[in-house]
C-alpha cells in the first residue's frame, strides 16, 4: 500500500479505542504467491480482505489501546511496511462501513443501528434497480444440508468424479446419434403447449442446481444458511447464497463451490438423455426434452459466461486470482481516465502486476459491452411478450443507465476532491470527448451496406419430368454429364398403354373392315363409321405419343443433373414427377432476397458495388454485376432452402407444406455471377450477398433501424 505516512485528518481518529469484533474469523488465503488475510463475519456473512501489513496493523487493536499507539508501534516494528495514516484511516472506514469494528463509547450501539439501517437502504435502492435479477431469501437450508450430507457427500469424491464422466460420456454418445430428431423437436420449444413443461424442467434442473453449490460448500466446510426465490426476468426460479466459500484457502475448492451448480446440471441433462432417448412421445419424453434445453441453454449463456456475475465469473476470479473482479475492474478503469485522460498523477491502479492490469482491463471493457447486449435482449424478450411490463423497464433502465450515470458523472466533475487540481482540464476532456462522439456519429460518413440470403441459378434452366406415367426402366444418359437437345435421358414402361394402343389398332381394323362392307351393302351405315373411323385415328395418335413419352428427352443443351436418380429404377413415376435438372453451365445469376429493413436502401441509393460469399466457401468473394430489382413485393422463395424449415434465414408459414412462404413480403434482387478459379458454381447453392450503398452516418442509420424494429415488433 503506497500512500502518504502522514495525513491532515489523522486527528479525528488518533485518540480513539477501536477493536474487531470478537466474532470475526481470520482465514489466510493466497493469490499470485502473496499471502492475504479474509476477515468473515459470520453473522452478516460478509468478507474483507487485507494485506498481512494492513493485519499486522488491524490484529493489535484492542479496548485499551489508541489508533496512535497502535499505528507507533506498527511503524517501530516494521517501519518498511507499515501502512500510511491515510491508508489506515481508508482501512478504518471501510470496516466501519461493514460493521466488524466495536467502540467502547456509548453512541456506538446507535451507529450501529444507523450503519445498519444505510446497509438496508442500500440493498433496497439496489435491488430495486436490479429489478430483473431480484432475490427474495426464503429458509436456512444448513440443518438439512448437515443431515444429509453423509449419504450426498459421497458423490463429492474421486468416485463421483468418475461416475459423471461415464454418464456424461454415454450420454454425449447418444444425443449425437439422435441429433437429428433432437433438432427437430427444438422447433416446437417455445409452443403454447409446452410452455408449462419447459418452466417446470426449469424450476428442477435450477432446484438441482442451487443444492448442487450448497452440497459442495458444506462439503468443504463452509454454511449456507440462506436458499429462496429470484425473479430472473419476472419468472421465479431457486437461489442459495453459498458466500462463506469465499474464506476457503484453497482456490481449487472455490472454483469446485462455483461450479458445483453446472457440474449437476449437466449429470442431469444426461440422465434426462436417456429418459428422452427410451421414451416415446408423451409428458415423460418432452419433460426430459426440456430439461435437457434448459440445462445446455442456461449454463452457455448464464451460468459459465464469466462476463455475467454468476458461477463461471466467479471462477474467473479465483483461476486469476483476482479478487472482487468486477469492483477492481470498475476502479481500474476509473484510474485509466483519471491518470490519462484527466491528468490525476496520484491516481493508482487496483492492479499489482502488467498481467493484473491487463486481465482489468479486457474484463472492465467486455463485461459492460455484453453486459448491455444481454439486458437488450431480456428487454425486448418481455416487451415481446407483456408490452407495458417491457415499457416499464426500459424507463427504468434509461433511469439506471443513462440519467443516474449523468448525475454521477456531473457530482464527480464539480465536487469530487480528486479532481481538485485538474478539474478544469477533467471537465473540458468530458465536453470534448462528448462532442467528438456526437458528431463523428452524426456527421462523418461511414460505409453503408447490408446483406440479403439469396441462391445462385443457373440463366437457362429447366425442369426434367415425365411426361406419362410409367415404370424407370433404365438410364440412357449420366447424370452430371453435358447432354444435347432432344437426347434421351430415361426410359420407361407402360404395359397398361401398350394394351391400350393394341386393342386402339385392332378397333381400327374391325371399322375399316366394316366400312367395306358397309360402301358394297349398307350405304346408310357409312357415315357412322367413317366419325368412328376418325375418332380411331385420333385415340391411335395419343397413345402413340405416350408410348413416344415413355422416352424422356433433354429440351435444350445443358447438363443433366439428378442426384439419386438411380434409386428411382424399378419404382412406378407419376405423371409430371420431378426426374431432376437441366442446366446450362455457362451463365449464372444471384437471385438475394433483401427484407423490408433494407427496402429504403435499395430504392433510394445506388447500388455501387456487391459481392457474395457461399456457404462452404465464405472466405472467397464474387463480384455481382447486372443488377435488375423486381419493384414487387415477393412471398414465394426461389427455394426452400432459404427458409427456416431448411434452417435458412428468412421466416416461412409453419404451415406451408414446401417451407418456401415467407410470412413477411421480401423483394429480389437479382444479378449476374462472375466466375472465380477454385469457386464451383452450381445451381441451388446458397449464400449471402453484400450490397455496398454509398456512405451514410452512423446516427442517422441508428435510429432508422431502431424506428423499424420499433415498428416490426410492436407496430408503434
Amino acid at each position: 500500500m503506497q500512500d502518504q505516512t502522514f495525513s491532515e485528518s489523522w486527528y479525528r481518529i488518533a485518540d480513539q479505542q477501536i477493536w474487531l469484533k470478537p466474532a470475526v474469523k481470520v482465514v489466510r488465503q493466497n493469490y499470485r504467491g502473496e499471502r492475504w488475510m479474509v476477515l468473515e463475519d459470520p453473522f452478516s456473512n460478509q468478507f474483507f480482505r487485507l494485506r498481512p501489513e494492513a493485519y499486522q496493523f488491524v490484529a493489535r487493536l484492542s479496548p485499551d489501546r489508541t489508533v496512535e499507539e497502535v499505528w507507533q508501534e506498527c511503524v517501530e516494528k516494521h517501519p518498511d511496511t507499515a501502512p500510511g495514516q491515510q491508508t489506515v484511516i481508508q482501512l478504518l472506514a471501510q470496516l466501519y462501513h461493514t460493521n466488524l469494528l466495536q467502540y467502547r463509547v456509548a453512541t456506538d450501539s446507535q451507529q450501529l443501528f444507523d450503519r445498519h439501517k444505510k446497509r438496508k437502504q442500500r440493498e433496497t435502492r439496489a435491488k430495486a434497480l436490479s429489478i430483473m435479477f431480484m432475490r427474495i431469501p426464503l429458509f436456512d437450508p444448513d440443518r438439512f444440508l448437515q443431515k444429509t450430507l453423509p449419504m450426498v457427500g459421497q458423490l463429492i469424491s474421486a468416485f463421483g468424479a468418475l461416475l459423471w464422466l461415464a454418464v456424461v460420456g454415454m450420454a454425449t454418445k447418444v444425443f449425437v446419434e439422435n441429433f437429428a430428431a433432437a433438432t427437430e423437436q427444438s422447433q416446437s420449444i417455445l409452443s403454447p403447449d409446452n410452455l408449462l413443461l419447459l418452466y417446470a424442467s426449469m424450476a428442477i434442473v435450477k432446484t438441482l442446481h442451487e443444492f448442487g453449490h450448497a452440497y459442495f460448500c458444506r462439503k468443504f466446510g463452509g454454511e449456507v444458511h440462506v436458499m429462496g426465490v429470484m425473479l430472473l426476468v419476472f419468472t421465479p426460479i431457486p437461489y442459495m447464497d453459498a458466500t462463506s466459500s469465499w474464506g476457503f484457502r484453497s482456490r481449487w475448492k472455490r472454483m469446485l463451490v462455483a461450479a458445483a451448480g453446472m457440474i449437476v446440471e449437466v449429470f442431469v441433462a444426461a440422465i434426462a438423455v436417456f429418459v428422452w432417448a427410451n421414451t416415446g412421445p408423451g409428458t415423460l419424453h418432452n419433460l426430459a426434452y426440456n430439461m435437457m434445453f434448459v440445462a445446455s441453454i442456461s449454463t452457455v449463456i448464464f451460468n459459465i459466461n464469466p462476463l455475467l456475475r454468476f458461477d463461471g465469473y466467479y471462477m474467473l476470479s479465483d483461476w486469476l486470482e483476482i479478487p472482487n473482479l468486477h469492483q477492481r475492474s470498475a476502479r481500474h478503469m476509473r484510474h485509466l481516465i483519471e491518470r490519462h485522460a484527466f491528468g490525476v498523477k496520484r491516481s493508482e491502479s487496483p492492479a499489482r502486476s502488467r498481467r493484473e492490469a491487463f486481465w482489468l482491463t479486457t474484463f472492465g471493457i467486455t463485461s459492460n459491452i455484453y453486459k448491455y447486449i444481454v439486458f437488450a435482449g431480456i428487454l425486448l424478450f418481455v416487451a415481446d411478450r407483456w408490452l407495458l411490463a417491457g415499457l416499464m423497464m426500459v424507463v427504468l433502465c434509461i433511469v439506471s443507465w443513462v440519467i443516474a450515470p449523468i448525475c454521477k458523472l456531473f457530482d464527480y466533475l464539480s465536487s469530487s476532491p480528486r479532481l481538485e487540481r485538474c478539474r478544469a482540464r477533467a471537465v473540458s476532456v468530458t465536453l470534448g470527448f462528448v462532442a467528438l462522439v456526437l458528431t463523428t456519429l452524426q456527421f462523418v460518413q461511414f460505409p453503408s451496406f447490408f446483406r440479403a440470403p439469396g441462391v445462385i441459378e443457373a440463366k437457362s434452366y429447366s425442369a426434367v419430368m415425365n411426361g406419362v406415367p410409367g415404370q424407370l426402366v433404365k438410364l440412357l444418359a449420366v447424370p452430371g454429364e453435358q447432354v444435347m437437345k432432344d437426347q434421351p435421358l430415361a426410359a420407361l414402361t407402360n404395359p397398361e398403354s401398350e394394351l391400350a394402343l393394341a386393342a386402339a389398332k385392332a378397333s381400327l381394323e374391325e371399322v375399316d373392315s366394316r366400312i367395306l362392307s358397309a360402301r358394297s351393302r349398307e350405304i346408310a351405315n357409312l357415315k357412322p363409321l367413317l366419325s368412328r373411323r376418325t375418332s380411331a385415328l385420333k385415340e391411335i395418335e395419343r397413345l402413340e405419343a405416350d408410348a413416344s413419352g415413355l422416352i424422356v428427352r433433354a429440351r435444350h443443351d445443358g447438363i443433366w443433373i439428378a442426384r439419386g436418380i438411380e434409386s428411382f429404377i424399378g419404382r412406378h413415376l407419376v405423371k409430371g414427377s420431378a426426374m431432376g435438372l437441366l442446366i446450362n453451365p455457362i451463365a449464372f445469376e444471384f437471385a438475394a432476397t433483401v427484407a423490408q429493413d433494407d427496402v429504403k436502401n435499395l430504392f433510394q441509393r445506388n447500388i455501387e458495388q456487391a459481392e457474395i460469399r457461399l456457404y462452404g466457401q465464405v472466405a472467397e468473394s464474387l463480384l455481382v454485376k447486372d443488377f435488375r430489382v423486381i419493384p414487387a413485393e415477393q412471398h414465394q422463395l426461389p427455394t426452400p432452402a432459404l427458409g427456416w424449415s431448411s434452417g435458412g434465414e428468412v421466416q416461412t408459414e409453419a404451415g406451408d407444406p414446401e417451407g418456401s412462404r415467407t410470412v413477411e413480403p421480401y423483394f429480389m434482387v437479382i444479378g449476374s455471377v462472375s466466375p472465380k478459379a477454385g469457386i464451383q458454381l452450381l445451381h441451388g447453392r446458397t449464400g449471402k450477398i453484400r450490397i455496398a450503398t454509398g456512405t451514410e452516418a452512423l446516427l442517422p442509420r441508428w435510429y432508422r433501424q431502431f424506428r423499424q424494429l420499433i415498428q416490426k415488433r410492436y407496430q408503434l
